[in-house]
C-alpha cells in the first residue's frame, strides 16, 4: 500500500525512529539560550575577536560536507548563514563516538534545526566560522528542502522559483530564498513608522468590527457568513470607513486603523481578495491639509 510519502520522507521518518531508540528527543521542549547570530558574527568578529570566544547560536542545517573525523556544515538563522566546523573528538571527548559517527553523520539531515555552542575562528581559506564544542538537535525535519545551488559569485541554479510553489509554500520560499525576507522587514518598518508618526500627532489607533451587518463604505461584492446564535447574515467588511467616521463624530480628534479588508472579486498579483489597508480620519481638517500630512508621513517612511 502506498503511504503517499517520498523516499526522502520515509528515510527521515526512519532516522526519527532511530534517534528516539538512541534516547535522543528529536523535539525537545526546553529553551535553548542564544547569544549570537550569523550576521553579527560575520560583521563584527574581525573588530573584536575576544567577544566571540564563547557563543551559542541556533538555526537550520543548509549544507553539509562530511570528511571522516571532521565536517563542515552551513547554518542559517534569521540573519544569514555561517559555516560551522565539527570535529569528532571535540563533540565526543570520551570513547563513545556515537553522536558524531551515527547521529550527526547518518541521522541528521539538511533542514534540521540545531543549536551550536563553541567559539569563532577563521579557517585557512579566510572564512569566518564557528568551531563547535556542543551540537544539539532542536527539531528534526521530516520533509526535504529544495536544493538551491549557488556558485562562488552568488549565482543561483536549480532555484525554488516557480511562482505557484513560492506563493503557496511561502515558508519554504523564505527558507531557501532568504533574500525575500527583506520585503517582510521593509513592510514591518513602513507600518511601524506610520504608526509612530500618527501616535506622535496624538491620533489614536482603533479596531473596528470585521463582521458587519451592512457592507458599507465602498462598492464591492462582500464575503457573506452566518451568525448562528443571532440567526442573521453577516459580511466580512469591505471597508472600515463608516465606523472610523462614527468615532470622529463621537469626539476623537484623530483615529486610524491598520486592518484587513475582504472583497469577493477578481484576483491577480496586485489584487487580492484579502488585503491590509490603513485609513485615517482627522477632525477639523481639509483635503489640502491631508495632502501635506501624507507627504510628510511618506517622507518619514522613505527615510526609515
Amino acid at each position: 500500500m502506498s503511504t503517499g510519502l517520498s523516499e526522502q520522507e520515509i528515510l527521515r521518518r526512519d532516522s526519527l525512529k532511530q534517534l528516539r531508540d538512541l534516547g535522543i528527543n528529536p523535539y525537545p521542549a526546553e529553551a535553548y539560550d542564544i547569544n549570537a547570530n550569523a550576521a553579527d558574527i560575520l560583521a563584527n568578529y574581525e573588530k573584536d575577536k575576544t567577544a566571540y570566544k564563547t557563543i551559542s547560536i541556533a538555526g537550520r542545517i543548509m549544507t553539509r560536507r562530511i570528511m571522516g573525523s571532521a565536517s563542515f556544515a552551513e547554518l542559517q538563522d534569521a540573519t544569514g548563514r555561517i559555516q560551522v566546523y565539527l570535529k569528532r573528538d571535540d563533540l565526543c571527548p570520551d570513547e563513545d563516538k556515537t553522536f558524531y559517527n551515527t547521529v550527526f553523520k547518518k541521522l541528521m539531515d539538511i533542514g534540521d534545526f540545531v543549536g551550536v555552542k563553541g567559539y569563532v575562528f577563521t579557517t585557512q581559506t579566510g572564512e569566518i566560522s564557528i568551531h563547535a564544542t556542543e551540537f544539539t538537535l532542536l527539531s528534526k525535519s521530516l520533509k526535504p528542502l529544495p536544493i538551491v545551488k549557488r556558485d562562488e559569485e552568488g549565482n543561483t541554479f536549480d532555484g525554488f522559483t516557480d511562482p505557484e510553489l513560492r506563493y503557496r509554500q511561502r515558508y519554504v520560499d523564505l527558507t531557501v530564498n532568504p533574500h525575500f525576507k527583506d520585503i517582510f522587514i521593509k513592510r514591518s518598518k513602513v507600518i511601524n513608522t506610520m504608526r509612530s508618526y500618527f501616535d506622535d500627532q496624538g491620533w489614536m489607533e482603533v479596531e473596528t468590527p470585521i463582521l458587519q451587518s451592512i457592507h458599507g463604505g465602498a462598492a464591492a461584492r462582500p464575503f457573506e457568513t452566518h451568525h448562528n446564535t443571532l440567526d442573521m447574515p453577516l459580511f466580512l467588511r469591505i471597508a472600515n470607513e463608516l465606523y472610523l467616521k462614527r468615532l470622529i463624530v463621537a469626539g476623537f480628534d484623530g483615529v486610524y486603523e491598520f486592518g484587513k479588508m475582504f472583497r469577493n472579486e477578481g484576483m491577480d498579483r496586485t489584487h487580492n481578495p484579502e488585503y491590509t489597508a490603513m485609513e485615517i480620519y482627522v477632525a477639523y481638517k481639509d483635503y489640502v491639509w491631508m495632502m501635506g500630512m501624507v507627504e510628510d508621513c511618506l517622507e518619514k517612511v522613505a527615510i526609515a
